[in-house]
């Protein structure tokens, strides 16, 4: 297979969340055409992708999770027509264009699940899932909902309950049922056909449930602030295996792939939320017969020592085989990175040091929108919350609206974003100053650092395919080889506040880095690595 057609390995994947990108009509929502209209600046940035969270038909509980109709556009992000003008756009630009899809789950007003529910006899009837009451009128099981309680939900009509991971106007489909998954593969062909490269696959480990609904055990240990764990919502205080990452999933990835591969030159990057995330993501991606790539939330916590870093890519690399994976530490789940590792402290530094380390790794990216700016999370009062998930854990979870805020393209009142005077969320006073018409004109700016580094990642074929090698790493240190046809490059990174001074026992010679970018230097057989600093090397052999 050619570079070409593998355009996905090593691709840096630019996320863009069409609600809060550019609002083209002035209604107060971004669109697909305010999307269009600022491909110039996503080109610019030196991307490979981008990647569209949902703009499908839908009621909006959760903003596009909930999808209605998944072979159109609702009316508030544009048309068909629309969307077919930004992917006409994006590959003038040299961009591929990959678009979430939400199979796990439909609206409960999607038709599907409007003919399910309304008789046992019906052709849909076993769709999705649905389960009788304990004799005591009880829920059929233990299983909790992300968002908070039972994974069950009354329905009247059928006298039964059904099945929702997230919302109750999220119920899951059955993909026990063949014709289910027969529906979700055309759905998927028919953006194909309109020309997508790929897809992100929304909780692509929740596809498949326990056809017994055996009851999910207890975790033997609870710690808040490992991966997904917080001590305020009771679904951590479970060990999730019969109610998600079941074995039958890979049978379905199969399939799934097997279209693809009648569309040369697509992909998929799936997420995967578990308990044993790293072990998952390898069996998704291996033996080329399943999902291209996938990312996990390792990345996405609060722990951002080298330590946690070295020890969740050298875990992934131990069980990957021939699998590829893709890294993010910020979407439009998770607090922002600049708040969350950069704790507002030294937060411009530290925002294009964790950059530079991100795109170092082996791996593809995901880089999500407003990370280029070093955009800090939003504060929002309760008043102001629109996010079904922060409003139920509310104060103790702030939610997600805090890093899906509009995008200041210009320091004015409202951004840039938008005419109107009601945008879906308020722009955040605190990011103007941040906007991107500021950063242009500031060659030392976060944008111009990403903007830098992700030239001199396409400019190294190390950096984008090569393998990998730890050296050593403290608690804010972490070095490591790139090997790619013979060549090498040296990666020594900074993540501390105060100079780090490290032996080298290789022959260096230290690449220039632009001036957005600190940069580490090599002195005799040390590397002198300045607070918040990156040194890469070639080696001479």
């Amino acid at each position: 297979m050619t570079d070409r057609q593998e355009w996905w390995r090593g691709a840096v994947i630019y996320q863009v969340y069409p609600r809060s990108f550019f609002d083209s009509n002035n209604d107060g929502i971004g669109d697909i055409p305010g999307v269009t209209a600022k491909m110039n600046y996503i080109a610019s940035l030196g991307v490979d992708a981008i990647w569209l969270s949902p703009f499908f038909t839908s009621p909006m509980k959760d903003f596009g999770y909930d999808v209605s109709n998944y072979c159109d556009v609702d009316p508030i992000f544009g048309s068909l027509a629309d969307f077919d003008e930004l992917i006409a756009s994006a590959h003038h630009h040299g961009l591929k264009v990959m678009i979430d899809q939400v199979l796990n789950h439909s609206s409960d007003q999607h038709p599907w699940f409007v003919e399910s529910r309304s008789s046992h006899d019906n052709d849909k009837a076993d769709w999705y899932v649905w389960a009788d009451a304990n004799p005591d009128g009880t829920v059929p099981n233990n299983w909790l909902s992300v968002f908070g309680g039972p994974a069950w939900h009354w329905d009247s009509r059928r006298r039964q309950y059904y099945l929702h991971n997230f919302l109750d106007s999220q119920p899951d489909l059955n993909f026990h049922h063949p014709d289910v998954i027969d529906a979700l593969l055309d759905t998927v062909e028919f953006w194909l056909k309109r020309g997508v490269d790929g897809f992100r696959l929304d909780t692509a480990n929740y596809y498949y449930h326990d056809i017994e609904l055996r009851n999910n055990p207890p975790k033997d240990e609870v710690v808040e602030g490992s991966i997904g764990v917080r001590l305020d919502n009771p679904y951590a205080y479970q060990l999730h295996i019969y109610d998600k990452s079941r074995p039958e999933n890979i049978a379905f990835l199969k399939r799934l792939r097997s279209l693809l591969d009648q569309y040369p030159n697509t992909t998929t990057v799936g997420e995967v939320g578990c308990d044993f995330a790293l072990e998952t993501m390898a069996a998704y991606t291996q033996g080329k017969d399943k999902l291209h790539m996938c990312y996990s939330f390792d990345l996405l916590t609060h722990d951002s020592s080298m330590i946690h870093i070295r020890n969740t890519m050298e875990t992934i690399e131990a069980g990957l085989g021939d699998g590829w994976p893709c890294w993010s530490i910020g979407n439009h789940d998770v607090e922002r990175v600049a708040t969350r590792w950069g704790k507002n402290h030294d937060s411009v530094a530290k925002c294009k040091i964790y950059m530079a380390m991100l795109l170092t790794l082996r791996g593809s990216v995901c880089l999500y929108q407003g990370e280029e700016l070093g955009l800090h999370e939003a504060k929002l009062a309760f008043e102001q919350l629109v996010d079904p998930f922060g409003i139920n854990f509310w104060p103790e979870f702030k939610g997600r609206d805090g890093c899906r805020t509009p995008i200041p393209w210009k320091s004015e009142p409202l951004g840039g974003f938008t005419q109107s005077s009601a945008p879906w969320l308020p722009i955040a006073e605190s990011q103007r100053p941040m906007a991107v018409n500021e950063q242009e004109g500031n060659r030392h700016s976060v944008l111009h650092a990403y903007r830098d580094f992700l030239h001199i990642r396409r400019s190294y074929p190390e950096l984008r395919h090569g393998d990998i090698q730890f050296i050593y790493n403290d608690e804010t240190t972490l070095t490591f080889l790139r090997s790619y046809h013979g060549k090498q490059l040296y990666v020594a990174i900074n993540t501390a506040g105060q100079d780090t001074i490290l032996p080298v026992e290789h022959k260096l010679t230290a690449l220039t880095l632009p001036e957005a970018i600190h940069s580490g230097y090599i002195d005799g057989d040390t590397a002198i690595l300045p607070p918040f600093s990156i040194l890469l090397a070639s080696v001479i052999t």
